[in-house]
């Protein structure tokens, strides 16, 4: 039987097997604070890909040390990081999925013990390894240090650094690149006018506080191949007043549209506490709304965890895939699960785990 969830998806030259993707999420696993990868690694993107996804895309990348939520966090700020991915990539692409990786900077919200090591909460001090945090303004995230406000000159040299990083990435083989722009980090930060209350080309009007976001695009769409797409997350709302509008974004992706980017993934908050309710496909509709308002192809995300809903919200056009992670940590396997239970026609249960699927493949 046919399923929109499990029909082919196709950006520039790069086709996914199906439109269930596994979306970056941190791990805090590092081992010597190094930025490298390491067998954990390995293991877990490998695993995420045998279970049947269309694509996997490694947690946030930091351009810079200080790029870094944690010391325990990946990074592509030196050419020699571009070996320690390849078994990353290598381990994707052995399960049949396309590898992404999404490339970031923490701003205001780096410098943390991050989720594994007991702490306090907050930042790190300087006796446990901190460093200065960025943003575009000295404002801090509630219960953290405040950050140094970004000169002009240390943006043009963020701006190169997240070029540089994609160069990497590409280097490393990767198949696409994300542009981490949601949760509070430091483009949503930029774009935020909860933030970012600067009064230079980067601050006030959307199209200033978008620059950043923009000239990171540009910048990383020019070492990246023709054929390689080129993605970005945003957080599509705050829910807070004064924050970051769905109508905003959708401006944004248009612009970025215009810079490159082939398509959004569309998430919300993080850039302040919000007290809002959450249910299974609670983002959605903002994500419908960028499709439609944007006009380029989306991925919803948010308490997607039954495969009726992740066909329905394809299937119904509200998104062109769906974006599936704490699902995918409880079962790693669930897009061949979902492919079960939906009776789709698929052909790629790795031969080694047919047996475990019974006589219909």
């Amino acid at each position: 039987m046919a399923s929109p969830l499990f029909e082919p998806f196709t950006l520039r030259s790069m086709t996914t097997r199906n439109r269930l993707w596994v979306p970056p999420m941190c791990q805090y696993s590092v081992d010597q604070q190094d930025g490298r990868p390491t067998a954990y690694h390995i293991s877990h993107y490998g695993a995420l890909a045998r279970g049947g996804a269309g694509a996997v895309i490694v947690e946030m990348t930091g351009v810079e040390p200080a790029a870094r939520i944690s010391p325990y966090c990946l990074g592509l700020w030196s050419d020699e990081h571009i070996e320690a991915f390849k078994p990353v990539v290598d381990a994707i692409h052995a399960g049949g999925a396309k590898a992404g990786i999404q490339i970031a900077h923490a701003g205001r919200k780096a410098s943390t013990p991050g989720e594994l090591v007991p702490h306090d909460g907050g930042s790190l001090g300087e006796d446990e390894g901190g460093w200065v945090t960025l943003a575009p303004s000295a404002l801090a995230y509630p219960g953290m240090k405040e950050p140094q406000a970004l000169s002009q000159e240390k943006i043009d040299d963020l701006i190169q650094a997240f070029a540089a990083a994609a160069a990497r990435a590409v280097a490393a083989g990767f198949d696409f690149i994300e542009i981490h722009g949601a949760h509070g980090y430091l483009i949503t930060q930029f774009l935020s006018p909860l933030s970012n209350q600067r009064e230079d080309s980067y601050g006030g009007s959307l199209e200033n506080r978008a620059r950043f976001a923009r000239r990171v695009a540009q910048a990383m769409r020019e070492v990246m191949p023709a054929e390689m797409p080129l993605i970005v997350r945003l957080s599509a709302t705050e829910f807070l007043d004064g924050g970051i509008t769905v109508e905003e974004t959708s401006q944004v992706v248009r612009w970025l549209a215009e810079d490159g980017v082939d398509f959004a993934d569309i998430s919300t908050s993080g850039n302040y506490p919000a007290k809002i309710k959450v249910y299974a496909g609670y983002q959605v509709p903002m994500a419908a709304q960028v499709r439609r308002e944007s006009g380029l192809p989306v991925g919803a995300v948010g308490m997607i965890n039954s495969p009726r809903l992740a066909e329905f919200i394809v299937g119904s056009g509200q998104a062109d895939l769906v974006l599936v992670g704490r699902e995918a940590l409880r079962n790693p396997a669930f897009a061949l699960h979902w492919a079960d239970q939906l009776k789709a026609d698929i052909d790629y249960v790795p031969a080694q785990y047919r047996r475990a699927w019974g006589t219909r493949r």
